[in-house]
């Protein structure tokens, strides 16, 4: 693929410009519900952008969005940000009280979300302050439709500064709250603009992705990378094996990425075929660990290697990839994009060549693209957080490792004792705070452990209060209804817990809790 990035857009609402200049009849966008020309991608993100503004959306205002994989999420991510305003997406899965901290957190203006969703948080959203209007999005058109099809497709874009904010994405942190953190518009474009360059991507790019885009990081890496690279983007709908399969082979996808469990299901399955997945060229794979010879079997059945990556939402999104021209080096994430500078720290001091500590990320001192990196602009109304992880233009990520004599990445933890089961990002204090509020619960201590398909699941280990009897059952469903599916604890066990003279619970000891013969699996 030759990289065909062109002059780079100074905001996001602009990232369109040069593939309409160059091509605007080349295929844009493809979903379940619509295909979708550059021209044609331009004016129904247009006619979108009014009808915002006709809502009374105004600049720096925060959209949220919870909708699901389909033309809809892109238009109005386009639209969003063609008004100057700030995009916040909210994860469809999360739990009503989830998503009603998020809007009010945020001090979101707007949700637009799909019915199902509208119906769900209705009740939570009336409860901020400020009740939050909802406009429900749906396949049966709506007041929505008629709102966008009698829109102008044309009108007086603001202009936004590269460092004014331009979206929100929200993400646990040791408190047990998500936090929301803010990115300009120089922040979501630079890394699809690296990805290009070092991947030299052109408009042959078709990249399909079956991560749900009201992930900001996935706006970044699939939205605007292609958008960048005056490619074809392919929003798929579906993330079991064969219909995974049936979206690379019938859209011919030839870059894509993939979370380990998806790759291990493509591989396990009966109903796929080697040559469904004959068009990739390109997979990339994060989020968590990918054992090796999870790896190594889907390259060997489909004859495409697989790239792993590094990345976190303050970054935000990809740090490091590998490069499958170059030799690989096992359980490494590759090395940094072009822009970024990678260091290892003991607080401030760097750590030598092979030696391991926290994780920093900077911007690159030399090269053509020395100084273009800013950190986040930061939490969201938490400057004491922000300043923590900020430091001196430097990011500290949290995260351990080390870099090789190469400069691969090597990450070795985790921050902040998060686990990581299939891809999706959870943090023990989140559960933990949820659970410290059900009935008879005194202590509780929310640790991952290892598993071969998931890479981690859910362990919480309770600490009933005395004399009161807890029932795990009603436990599980407790925290369903607060909480995402994916964060609800796998395995429990209910005892007192281990605790140090200053009686914080000792986490390394609950270890042993949790073995095959211990642990309670979740009814």
């Amino acid at each position: 693929m030759g990289s065909q990035a062109g002059p780079a857009a100074t905001s996001v609402g602009n990232v369109l410009e040069h593939a309409l200049a160059t091509d605007p009849q080349h295929e844009a966008l493809v979903s379940a519900d619509a295909r979708l020309s550059y021209q044609e991608l331009d004016q129904a993100a247009d006619r979108a952008a009014a009808a915002l503004g006709a809502l009374g959306v105004r600049r720096s205002e925060v959209v949220a969005v919870s909708l699901p994989n389909a033309s809809d999420v892109v238009v109005t991510f386009h639209a969003v940000m063609r008004l100057g305003a700030v995009w916040l997406g909210v994860n469809r899965n999360l739990a009503p009280p989830e998503k009603h901290f998020i809007l009010r957190d945020s001090g979101a203006s707007l949700l637009l979300a799909s019915p199902d969703v509208a119906s769900t948080i209705g009740s939570a959203v009336d409860a901020v302050p400020a009740p939050i209007p909802i406009v429900a999005i749906g396949d049966d058109g709506g007041a929505w439709r008629d709102m966008v099809a009698n829109a102008p497709s044309s009108y007086r874009r603001p202009i936004c500064r590269s460092t004014d904010a331009a979206g929100i994405a929200y993400t646990s942190g040791t408190t047990g709250r998500p936090k929301g953190v803010v990115h300009s518009h120089r922040n979501l474009l630079l890394p699809g603009a690296m990805v290009i360059e070092a991947r030299s991507l052109g408009p042959e790019l078709r990249k399909g992705d079956c991560a749900a885009l009201t992930i900001l990081n996935m706006q970044v890496t699939s939205t605007l990378l292609v958008s960048q690279a005056c490619g074809t983007q392919i929003v798929m709908d579906r993330v079991d094996p064969l219909g995974v399969a049936q979206w690379v082979k019938q859209r011919s996808i030839n870059s894509w990425f993939g979370v380990p469990t998806i790759l291990q299901g493509l591989t396990a399955s009966t109903e796929v075929d080697a040559e469904d997945l004959s068009t990739l060229r390109d997979v990339w794979t994060g989020g968590t660990y990918l054992p090796e010879p999870i790896r190594h079997a889907f390259e060997e059945r489909f004859g495409c290697l697989v790239s792993a990556t590094y990345g976190l939402t303050e970054a935000p999104t990809i740090v490091t990839i590998e490069n499958p021209t170059e030799g690989r080096a096992p359980q490494s994430s590759g090395r940094p994009l072009p822009h970024l500078l990678v260091e290892i720290r003991d607080d401030d001091k760097l750590m030598p060549v092979g030696e391991t500590g926290e994780i920093t990320i900077r911007a690159q001192e030399t090269g053509p693209y020395a100084g273009t990196y800013r950190p986040m602009l930061g939490y969201l109304g938490q400057p004491e957080a922000s300043a923590h992880s900020v430091r001196n233009g430097v990011l500290y990520t949290g995260d351990i490792g080390y870099l090789d004599v190469e400069g691969r990445l090597f990450v070795r933890d985790r921050r902040n004792a998060l686990i990581l089961r299939g891809g999706a990002n959870i943090y023990p204090a989140e559960v933990e705070r949820v659970l410290l509020d059900a009935p008879g619960v005194r202590g509780v201590s929310v640790v991952g452990v290892p598993d071969e398909r998931l890479g981690q699941r859910v362990a919480a280990a309770i600490e009933p209060e005395e004399g009161f009897t807890l029932d795990v059952g009603e436990l599980a469903r407790y925290c369903t209804s607060l909480l995402a599916r994916y964060k609800v604890p796998d395995f429990w066990k209910v005892g007192t817990l281990p605790r140090n003279a200053m009686g914080k619970v000792i986490r390394t000891d609950l270890e042993d809790w949790f073995s095959a013969s211990e642990a309670t699996s979740a009814p």
